[in-house]
């Protein structure tokens, strides 16, 4: 058994600083890499983008970092787990291997864990009684059957274990959860048992704090000012102890900040009950959690408890809920917020004299109220404004009403109030609408699956 482990978070999610994982191989010494690609609506995206292509549907930005990291895999052993397979796990473990292949790294191993898209499985599950109610609405899954994008299940960290057992360098999945990714290697390493419910919630608020990567480094930072160099940031990395203590900190170095103010308001994101963080793991007790600032860039976390896992995963699925489109004008002084009240007026009049569905008509007045609701008084209106920026978004079920809507904009400019100077993007297009529909399913109804991949 190891002393202990160094994991570093390399992508808080898909579009996250693109050198911060390269960084974290290159920098300092690290066992294991965790990245996390994943949001609820990211994986209707990947979907939409596999219908277009088959070979699409993950985070192709995943294979450029692992062609910078290739030489650390092989010659340091640092291994590699991420959720970057989307809905897509193997195209993307396809392009790893030709990648390693073309530059000679013939003893690579790429595990994918996948089971989780199950999205074709939706009709076998509803007749076996699964109704995967919406757990805000309790409505059953089958009232947007037809209108689902994804249906993926959270797998926990069991398989991501299984795959370094079988000593693989590189882990792709599906989706699972962003604390599995940490959790996993420690389980691995420092072989703690799954019913040591305190371990488990060990590992996964570690995983916690390390998924939204600088976000417990000094990014996203409430007393931002006490942060140095923003430029250079240092993701942070978790050193873990088989006793079920680790610490966070960042390679030497490099900017940001690591303190106990940032680690606490990374634990806070994204919790609701502190009491009962719920994952297929095990329910971890944030509550029981101390955080102690020990040295300059380096924060002891300890002192975790938990209690046993549910029967349940949860289910992230999403759906077309429509259509929507947004447009802006700007109207300039004199009588800028006027102007722009009557434009928003009259564009709402001739959607319903062309009797279009429009479920929304929002109206927002920028320079003015543009983060507000507020009603606007007579005295305002008579305020001087230099410049007010119209913005009207729409919603509805028909996209064609919704186009139709959007040929009226431009118009506005010649018959309308005066003043108009700037119209931005052409003739706006209707967008779909993607909802989010979380459900619950039982553990018994789906496994995950794990294949290892080497070089032919």
């Amino acid at each position: 058994m190891k002393e202990f482990i160094r994991i570093a978070s390399g992508q808080g999610f898909w579009g996250d600083l693109p050198m911060a994982p390269v960084n974290q191989v290159k920098q300092g010494p690290i066992d294991y890499l965790v990245m996390d690609y994943l949001a609820e609506v990211t994986m209707s995206i990947m979907q939409k983008q596999k219908m277009k292509n088959p070979d699409w549907g993950y985070a192709r930005d995943f294979v450029g970092v692992i062609d910078q990291i290739l030489p650390e895999i092989s010659t340091q052993g640092v291994k590699v787990i991420s959720n970057a397979g989307g809905v897509n796990p193997l195209a993307c473990k396809d392009e790893i291997l030709k990648i390693a292949k073309e530059k000679g790294y013939t003893n690579l191993k790429v595990a994918v864990v996948d089971g989780d898209n199950i999205l074709d499985d939706i009709d076998q599950l509803i007749d076996e009684g699964h109704q995967l109610k919406n757990m805000d609405t309790g409505e059953p899954i089958k009232t947007v059957k037809e209108q689902l994008l994804s249906a993926n299940v959270y797998f926990g960290c069991r398989a991501i274990v299984e795959a370094l057992s079988k000593d693989a360098d590189i882990i792709i999945t599906g989706r699972v959860t962003d604390t599995g990714l940490t959790l996993a290697p420690m389980i691995h390493e420092f072989g703690w048992d799954y019913n040591d419910f305190d371990k488990m919630s060990v590992g996964t608020i570690a995983g916690h704090i390390l998924e939204c990567g600088a976000q417990a480094s000094g990014g996203n930072f409430t007393d931002w000012e006490k942060v140095e160099d923003f430029t250079n940031i240092g993701f942070p990395i978790v050193e873990a102890y088989p006793n079920g203590e680790f610490f966070v900190t960042k390679h030497e170095g490099t900017g940001g900040l690591v303190s106990a103010q940032t680690v606490k308001e990374q634990l806070l994101y994204e919790i609701g009950d502190p009491k009962d963080y719920i994952t297929p793991d095990v329910v971890a007790d944030f509550t029981s959690i101390s955080v102690e600032d020990i040295e300059k860039n380096r924060v002891r976390v300890h002192g975790i408890t938990g209690a046993a896992d549910t029967e349940f995963y949860k289910v992230s699925a999403s759906y077309n809920d429509g259509f929507k489109l947004s447009a802006t004008l700007v109207y300039s002084w004199p009588d800028a917020l006027k102007k722009a009240i009557k434009g928003a007026e009259i564009l709402e009049g001739r959607a319903k004299n062309l009797n279009l569905q429009i479920d929304e008509f929002n109206k927002e007045y920028i320079g003015y109220n543009g983060t507000t609701e507020k009603l606007v008084t007579n005295e305002e209106l008579d305020g001087e404004h230099d410049e007010i920026q119209m913005r009207i978004s729409i919603s509805g079920p028909n996209k064609k009403d919704i186009d139709r809507f959007g040929m009226e904009v431009a118009p506005l400019i010649l018959t309308g109030p005066s003043g108009v100077t700037g119209f931005a993007g052409g003739r706006p297009k209707a967008s779909e609408v993607v909802a989010y529909w979380p459900a619950l399913l039982s553990k018994k109804a789906v496994k995950p699956r794990v294949t290892v991949f080497e070089i032919n």
